[in-house]
C-alpha cells in the first residue's frame, strides 16, 4: 500500500490548507501465473498528493519498439516529470486509450448528505476534468447522470480516517490501458475543518491527473507535486501528460517479445 499526503496552500485565505491523498497500489497477476492474486504493499514516508490508486495488472507480451520509447523519454525528460511517473509505476506507463470520438463518461455524485457539502463543488470538479481535457491529450470527457454507464465515478466523503483529502482507484488491462477509475473527494480535513473552494478545486485537479496516469513530481510549481501549492496546471503538467499519451502503454525497461 502506498500512502500519500498532500498539502494545498490557498493564497485567497492566506492559510495553508492541508490536503492529503493516499495511493493504494495493488497488483494482481494473470490467472495463469503462479503468483495469481499477489498484492504488493509499499509505505512511502514522503508527503504526497496522490489519491488511493488500486491497479490491477495482467502480464502479457507487447509488441513495441522499446528503444524508440526510451529515446523519446530521454529527449523529453528536461521538460517533463515522466521519470517520476515511471519510478512510481515500476517502469511502466499506464493511460487510457484514445477517447476523442468516444469520450470518457464521467459521473459526479449530484448530492451528498454530508454536513457543509455544497452543490458548488460540482462545477469545480467538472472544471478540473475540462482543464485536463484541454491540456493536449486525446481524451474528451462527457458528464452523465447514469452512474451505471460511466467509466469514471466521482463521489464525496465527509473525511478520511487518514490525513488525506482525496483518493483515486483505477484498474488497467494486460496492455496497461486504464479501464475505469473511481475518485473520492473529502468535504472536511481529517481534523474537521471545511475544505474551501480553492482546496477542493486543487484536489480535483490532482486526482484527475492521477486517473489519467500521472504520479508525483518534485516540481513544486506543478499540480502533481507531493505538496500542492498551485491552483492550475503547469507547463510541466501539460508536457508530461502529452508525452504520456504519445507513447504506448506498458513496461519501458526492456524489449518485450512479439506475439
Amino acid at each position: 500500500m502506498k500512502r500519500l499526503d498532500v498539502f494545498v496552500a490557498t493564497s485567497l485565505a492566506g492559510l495553508a490548507a492541508f490536503v492529503g491523498s493516499q495511493a493504494l497500489l495493488t497488483r494482481q497477476a494473470h490467472a495463469e501465473r503462479t503468483h495469481n492474486g499477489e498484492s504488493v504493499v509499499t509505505e512511502l514516508t514522503k508527503p504526497a498528493a496522490a489519491p488511493a490508486r488500486a491497479v490491477v495488472r495482467r502480464d502479457a507480451d507487447e509488441n513495441r519498439d522499446a528503444d524508440d520509447v526510451r529515446r523519446r523519454l530521454e529527449l523529453s525528460s528536461p521538460s517533463t516529470y515522466i521519470a517520476d511517473v515511471l519510478a512510481s509505476h515500476d517502469s511502466a506507463l499506464a493511460r487510457w486509450p484514445e477517447r476523442r470520438t468516444d469520450p470518457l463518461r464521467v459521473w459526479i455524485q449530484p448530492m451528498a448528505r454530508i454536513t457543509n457539502w455544497s452543490p458548488e463543488s460540482l462545477p469545480l470538479v467538472r472544471d478540473a476534468f475540462l482543464e485536463w481535457g484541454e491540456a493536449g491529450v486525446p481524451i474528451n470527457f462527457t458528464f452523465v447522470l447514469d452512474s451505471a454507464s460511466a467509466n469514471v465515478h466521482v463521489s464525496f466523503v465527509d473525511r478520511f480516517r487518514e490525513p488525506i483529502s482525496g483518493k483515486t482507484l483505477w484498474t488497467h488491462d494486460e496492455r496497461w490501458f486504464i479501464l475505469k477509475a473511481n475518485v473520492m473527494i473529502a468535504v472536511h480535513h481529517q481534523g474537521g475543518d471545511l475544505l474551501d473552494r480553492a482546496a477542493t478545486k486543487a484536489i480535483a485537479l490532482h486526482e484527475v491527473g492521477h486517473l489519467l496516469g500521472l504520479d508525483h513530481t518534485s516540481d513544486s510549481t506543478s499540480i502533481m507535486a507531493p505538496r500542492v501549492r498551485v491552483k492550475e496546471l503547469s507547463a510541466a503538467d501539460r508536457a508530461t501528460v502529452q508525452l504520456l499519451y504519445s507513447l504506448p502503454p506498458g513496461r519501458v525497461g526492456k524489449r518485450t517479445r512479439s506475439r
